[in-house]
Formats: structure tokens, C-alpha cells, sequence
């Protein structure tokens, strides 16, 4: 068991005597007396009733913690049954899936409202607007019959976002009234859309991250200003060396006069923008002066953008560790109070009794099959007590979050129906050479032929009938491992592999069959199903990442911290989104794109006469503009990749004002210098955490377990085809004491660790920090665990000890 989960166990357990009055559901006094007055004859059964809707009112409370504690959730619900029963309800697939609908609904309107992409009437969208307003009230509604009043009023998020429907509601009608008199305005409260995304409960991962940004922000304003006084610094230098030569630019315009056209051309050179076109005017003049940008470059673009990136990660790490630790002593809490509502006493320790922890399990997880029950139960149980103590009761979250699959291992039909044949020393020898090694080899040489053959021209008649050859080949190989493995095996829900490398194969061959028609037909050719031959061909060269282990690990991984990279997309959404609503007020209009073969003069100029002459002009940046959602997406990613920087943000200014630039700089400051870097660096540690991390002590107790029972499987021989996973296949429990009894009562089911799949963002972010938390002497209260800081992380008292 990990250090941190230990101080749950540091509290004393303290009999409770329990009176019978206690025994009895919360009911009216004048209740409580009429039972107790009752004849015996009724009044037992009637306890009998109460008891056992205490008992499910109990296990209901109890799993609703272990919920909480297993997904990370931390909502202060009440604990009366009516409130228990609607955060059941809240926390429902269907209440989920309902508002992250109406939260895409409402992100998607700016798609059809002016500037619009597709364009809807102003009454449509106030409509569907309207709605989506009303489904978020409503869920706050439900919110604030689950948790405690003063705590609703005291949560910030769910004040932002009744302040947010307010000002929707005031923009909506402002901007209607002013639209029925024909008066242009703004809908200014477009911007605050993703508010919602952030601050309903559903968007813990989103709002976690920007609550360690906005944390991270103090020390990375000194960082920032220090940077900012070095471009001060130079743009001077620059003014004093090479604003009275009279240089000009390649446009023609002066060169270096103005301070805060050098601010933002030195700003910009950070990016790498513009460079060396920057430099060449004063380049050109003495070469001398290429050290005065060589100097500037080595300063600010790499010595100030590397000590960002380790400022704002270090920072930003420091923080979300601090998360993660409020993340695990609360799951810890969690985890004690459903002990502490379930416990009995046995002896002169507290348990839970193994029909308790069978039917809390059963509720927390619906469908969790017989068998992997009683493996997680062997595994709390370890004396087969029939109880489970507490120290085992607090791992149940991390059990149910540890992926075991439960794998049942069938035999061949073809062994079924043709067991002589199936069985011949012919067919035993192609089984063998299909699970040989070398089999693999031939067919990995085989697709780089076939990549080789790609390359060629396909008009050559020997080209074009060698596809035919490398197609028959993949379907020969594909029938030999069916007709190897089990097929439902060889295509079992977690074989992703087989199922990709089996529907290219089809895909390719129906693709080329249709081609070869439609060219024999000889009435026209279609380039898309062409497109689509070639496309196919290509893809079929990702068979070498199943062939090659190392490849398959790699983006095995990958696929692991998929919801790592989900949540900071989530981030970059929401800024994209707000700069993009932003941009198309500020410019939308003012660039234009018009076809190719349109000749007005205009065309020239992008609809805008300002941009005559413009390098923007010049090279066709048209397209680039703010006329619609998905057009400023694109010019908002342009930036982030800061090529053509300087280019974009000169043409949007000279269409405006020069002060738009300003638009462009804290684009840049936040996204790239702030949001990007964070990216990286986190994707990068999460990559080689999934990467090499070892398995947790709770997937070791697992395997361990496992094992012991003789039911082990490995992953190996399940990539390979031979086994299939099948949480819902028949249902054996382990009964009986001896191993050939357990192999017996499990005939054909085996089980094994999920390849370190997170079931949740929180999974993966407590393996990166928990061998970091110190261990701590005592669990700390609720109202600790809620105001811890990221100071509380280090040593109040440092010394040589306590600081290693």
C-alpha cells in the first residue's frame, strides 16, 4: 500500500454503541413512539422493514463515496436519502452525455451566427440559445439539490455560471432590440461560452488545468517582464544604431525609426518570423552589425524561451502536484467514510463483512462480471476471513480502476466440427508455422516490397498486376491465422490490431476491384475511387507497427495518454475559441477572399483597398481571415505554428490599426509561450511515465493474485491472437480448496492486466506524482485536504534531512 493512502489508517476506530432508536431510519419522533407501541407481532416485522431500509439506504451512501473516490470526484453531496438518490441521477451517463451536448450545441452556434459559416436566422440561434441556457440552469438547479446551501453559494464555478447565463440573457435581448432597429452591435457574450465547458463539474480535468495556470501565473510575470526588458533594451540599441542612416525596408517604408515598431519586430524575431529578413537592411550596410541580431537571437530566442519553458513547467508542475495531492487525501476521505458507514466489529477490529463488500461492489459497478468479483475478493480478502479489513477496504477505488481482463479460452470450430482433420499432421505443421516467428519476418519483407512497388509508377502493366499479387498474399496470410487462432479470439474486442490490419486489407480490395471495373468499363475513370486505391495502398504499410514490438509499444502508449492530450485539447480549445470570437468581431469583413479566376481589382487586394502593395496581398493571404469560426480557427493555428507571424498580423493591422498587433502579441504570449510549452512538456513526462512506469502496488497485489490461483495469462500470447477478451463470458466463481479445483471451476477462463490503459486523466496524473508526496504521520481533516497550498508541499523547517 502507498505511503500517502496510509495516514487513512492513522484514525482510531472507536466503538459505537448503537441504541435501538439509532437502528431506525430518520423519521418523524411521533413516528418512532407509534412503533414502539405497537403489538410485538407487528412491531418486529416493521423493524425487520426499517432495518433493511436503513442497511440500503447505508450501502447506497457508502457507494456513492466509493463512486466518488474511484472517478475523483469531489462533490460535498448530502447524505439524506432523497439527495442520494439525485446525485445518482446526476452523476448518470445520460445527465453527462445531455449537457456535454448542450455544451456543443452552444459552442457550435458561433457556426451560424453572423459572421456565420452557414448562416441562421437571428430567431433560430435565440432560440437554440435560449435552450441551452435553460438545460445549464437546470442542471445547476439539480446541483443545488445534491450539495448543501452554503457550500453552493460558497463554490465559485457555479456563481460564474449563473453570472454567465445572466449576461447571455442581457446580450441576447441588447443585441435583438438593436438588430429589430437595424443598429450593428456586438455579441460580446459570445465569448463566454466556454464557461461553461469549464465550470460545470463534467470539466474537472479542463478547470484543473486552468487552475494551475492561472496559479503558475505569478512566477511567470517576473520571467515575463525581465524578457520583456531585454526587447526594451535592444529596441533602443537598434533606435540609436540604425535610426538615422535612413535604411529602408524591402516595402520601401523606413527602417528602424519608430520604438514601437522595433519593439514589435525584436518581438517577433523571438518567433523566428522574420528572420533574417529583419536583419538584412542593417546586414547589407555593414556586416558588423549581423552580430547585434546574432546577440539578440542567442539571448532572448533561446536562452529567455528555454527559461520560460522550465519556469512555466516547474511552476505549473508544482501546482498540479499540489491537485493531485488534495485529489488523493480526498479519495482517501472518501474511502473511510464509506468504511466507517459499512464497518461491524469482529473481534476487537473493525471489517466489512464479504457479503457487504460483494453488494457495495455490485452497486459501484453494475456490470462486473461473477469471477472478476471474487478475484478482487480473493485479493481484499487475503485470509479468507469472510471479511475485509480496512486497510484492504480503502484500496477497492484503485482495484476497480485497475482494467482485469477476463479472458475465456475456447476452442477452434474447425476442432468441433472436424476434430481428425483439424488435428492431421498437415494441419498441425501450418498451425506451427503460422505461430512461428519467421511468419512474421516473411510478411514484414513483404510489405517492404510492396512499399517499394508503391513508389513505382502504376501505369508500368508489371507495376499495376504486382498489386494483385502483394492483395493475395495479405488474404492468405489473414485466412491462415483464422484458420490458427479462434476467430472470435483473433477478433476480440481489445485485438485492435487484427481488426485494423483485416479491414484495410478488405477495404484495399474492394477499393481495387471497383478501380479495375470501372477502367475495364471504359467509360470514365473516378478519380476519388483512385484516391481512395492509393490512400488504402499507403496504409496498408502501418502493418509494419504490428509486426515490430517496439513500434507497438510506442503508440500502444500513446493511445494510453489519450486522455492526457484530450484535456489540454480541451484547453486549447477553449482559447482558440474565445480569441476566434474575439477576431471575428474585431476583424471579421475586412479581408476577403474571392476565386481564383475572379479578375475585378479588387481580387488583388483582398476586398480591401489598405492592403495595396501589401506583402499580404502579394502573396495571396485571402483566405486568412475572420469571416466565419472555422476560418479564424485556421488563422489562429497559423499563428500558433508562427511561420508567417509577422505577415498575418501586419495585414490585420493595416486593414484596422496598428494597435491590433497587440491582438497578435497576447495570442502568442498565451497560447505559445504559456499553453504550448505546458503541452509539451507534460505530454513528454506523461509519454515516458506510460512508457516505463512500473506496475502499481495494487496491479502487483493483482498479479500476484492472479497467479496464485493458477488463472494467469500473458499479454503476449494475447497480441498474438490466441485469446480473446470477454467480460461477459460465462460466469465462475473459485470454489473449492485445492488448485485442481480452482482450475476446475474456472474451466476455460483466465485473466490479466489491461496493458496500463487509465481508466481517467486522474489515474495517470496520481502514477506521475504519488511517489513524490511524503508520507504523512497523521490524515489530515476534510478542511485541511480543502485548503491545502502548494507551500504545504515542502518542509516549513528546511534541513539536509528533510529536504533530500
Amino acid at each position: 500500500m502507498s505511503p500517502l493512502a496510509e495516514c487513512c489508517l492513522q484514525e482510531s476506530d472507536v466503538d459505537v454503541p448503537v441504541s435501538f432508536e439509532e437502528t431506525l431510519p430518520p423519521t418523524k419522533g411521533a413516528d418512532r413512539k407509534g412503533l414502539n407501541k405497537l403489538p410485538l407481532r407487528i412491531a418486529v416485522p416493521a423493524l425487520r422493514i426499517h432495518m433493511r431500509l436503513k442497511e440500503e439506504q447505508d450501502l447506497l451512501l457508502a457507494a456513492a463515496y466509493v463512486s466518488d473516490a474511484q472517478y475523483n470526484r469531489n462533490v460535498p453531496f448530502k447524505t439524506s436519502p432523497q439527495a442520494i438518490r439525485l446525485y445518482y441521477f446526476y452523476n448518470h451517463w445520460t445527465m453527462q452525455g445531455a449537457t456535454y451536448f448542450f455544451i456543443c450545441v452552444d459552442l457550435s452556434l458561433a457556426l451560424f451566427e453572423e459572421p456565420a459559416l452557414f448562416p441562421l436566422p437571428f430567431l433560430v440561434t435565440s432560440i437554440a440559445e435560449l435552450l441551452c441556457l435553460t438545460a445549464f440552469f437546470g442542471r445547476l438547479v439539480h446541483f443545488a439539490k445534491v450539495i448543501p446551501q452554503m457550500v453552493f453559494w460558497k463554490d465559485t464555478k457555479n456563481i460564474c455560471i449563473m453570472v454567465t447565463i445572466v449576461l447571455t440573457l442581457i446580450d441576447l435581448i441588447t443585441y435583438g432590440s438593436l438588430k429589430a432597429a437595424n443598429i450593428h452591435s456586438v455579441r460580446w457574450s459570445r465569448a463566454l461560452r466556454p464557461v461553461f465547458l469549464i465550470n460545470f463539474p463534467e470539466g474537472r480535468q479542463i478547470r484543473r488545468t486552468f487552475r494551475s495556470i492561472r496559479n503558475t501565473l505569478p512566477d511567470i510575470l517576473y520571467v515575463f517582464l525581465l524578457f520583456v526588458f531585454s526587447v526594451l533594451i535592444f529596441s533602443l540599441m537598434g533606435l540609436k544604431l540604425f535610426g538615422d542612416r535612413g535604411l529602408k525596408t524591402v516595402e520601401g517604408s523606413p527602417y528602424f525609426t519608430n520604438i514601437l515598431e522595433i519593439m514589435f519586430e525584436l518581438y517577433v524575431l523571438v518567433t523566428t518570423a522574420n528572420s533574417p529578413d529583419v536583419m538584412m537592411p542593417a546586414y547589407e550596410l555593414n556586416w558588423w552589425y549581423s552580430l547585434y541580431f546574432i546577440t539578440y537571437t542567442i539571448i532572448n530566442t533561446y536562452i529567455f524561451m528555454s527559461v520560460f519553458l522550465a519556469v512555466v513547467y516547474n511552476n505549473y508542475r508544482k501546482h498540479l502536484k499540489n491537485e493531485i495531492r488534495k485529489l488523493v487525501h480526498l479519495k482517501c476521505y472518501k474511502m473511510t467514510e464509506a468504511f466507517n458507514i459499512l464497518k461491524v466489529k469482529v473481534g476487537t477490529e473493525f471489517v466489512v463483512k464479504e457479503a457487504q463488500w460483494k453488494r457495495l461492489a455490485k452497486v459501484v459497478v453494475p456490470d462486473i462480471s461473477t469471477s472478476h468479483l471474487e478475484l478482487l475478493l480473493r485479493i481484499s480478502d487475503e485470509g479468507q476471513k469472510g471479511h475485509v479489513d480496512k486497510r484492504n477496504f480503502l484500496r477497492l477505488a484503485d482495484l476497480l480502476n485497475i482494467q482485469v481482463v477476463t479472458i475465456n479460452i475456447k476452442r477452434h470450430p474447425l476442432e468441433a466440427w472436424m476434430p481428425r482433420v483439424y488435428q492431421s499432421s498437415a494441419s498441425l505443421l501450418v498451425q506451427k508455422m503460422v505461430r512461428h516467428r519467421i511468419f512474421v519476418w516473411v510478411y514484414d519483407v513483404i510489405i517492404l516490397i510492396n512499399a517499394i512497388f508503391i513508389a513505382l509508377d502504376e501505369k508500368i502493366p508489371f507495376i499495376s498486376d504486382a498489386e494483385w499479387l502483394f492483395l493475395s498474399l495479405y488474404i492468405i496470410e489473414i485466412l491462415l491465422k483464422l484458420y490458427t487462432y479462434e476467430p472470435r479470439a483473433y477478433f476480440g474486442r481489445k485485438q485492435f490490431w487484427n481488426w485494423f490490419d483485416t479491414l484495410i486489407i478488405i477495404a484495399a480490395l474492394l477499393a481495387t476491384v471497383a478501380n479495375t471495373t470501372i477502367q475495364s468499363a471504359r467509360k470514365y475513370n473516378s478519380q476519388q475511387v483512385l484516391d481512395m486505391v492509393l490512400i488504402l495502398r499507403i496504409l496498408r504499410l502501418l502493418r509494419v507497427i504490428v509486426s515490430i514490438q517496439r513500434f507497438r509499444v510506442i503508440v500502444t502508449t500513446l493511445i494510453n495518454i489519450g486522455p492526457t492530450m484530450l484535456t489540454f485539447g480541451g484547453l486549447v480549445l477553449v482559447v482558440y475559441y474565445v480569441f476566434a470570437i474575439i477576431g471575428m468581431e474585431a476583424f471579421h469583413g475586412k479581408v476577403r477572399f474571392f476565386d481564383p479566376n475572379f479578375t475585378a481589382p479588387d481580387a488583388l487586394v483582398c476586398g480591401n483597398p489598405a492592403l495595396r502593395d501589401s506583402a499580404f496581398a502579394r502573396d495571396r493571404y485571402c483566405r486568412n481571415n475572420f469571416n466565419d469560426l472555422t476560418s479564424s480557427l485556421v488563422v489562429l493555428m497559423e499563428l500558433t505554428v508562427v511561420n508567417h507571424f509577422l505577415l498575418l498580423a501586419d495585414g490585420f493591422a493595416l486593414v484596422t490599426h496598428q494597435a491590433a498587433k497587440l491582438y497578435f502579441i497576447v495570442f502568442h504570449v498565451v497560447v505559445v509561450i504559456l499553453v504550448v510549452n505546458i503541452f509539451i512538456a507534460f505530454i513528454l513526462e506523461a509519454f515516458f511515465v506510460a512508457y516505463s512506469l512500473e506496475k502499481s502496488e495494487v496491479e502487483t497485489a493483482i498479479e500476484k493474485k492472479i497467479q496464485e490461483l493458477g488463472v494467469g495469462v500473458q499479454e503476449e500470447d494475447v497480441q498474438d491472437g490466441k485469446l480473446t477478451d470477454n467480460m461477459d463470458a460465462k460466469d465462475s466463481g473459485f470454489s473449492g480448496d485445492g488448485e485442481d479445483n480452482k482450475r476446475k471451476a474456472l474451466k476455460g477462463l483466465y485473466f490479466r492486466i489491461a496493458s496500463r490503459k487509465y481508466r481517467t486523466v486522474d489515474t495517470l496524473l496520481q502514477q506521475m506524482f504519488e511517489s513524490e508526496i511524503a508520507p504523512e504521520d497523521e490524515g489530515p481533516s476534510l478542511n485541511e485536504i480543502l485548503s491545502f497550498s502548494s507551500s504545504d508541499m515542502y518542509p516549513k523547517n528546511p534541513n539536509f534531512e528533510n529536504s533530500a
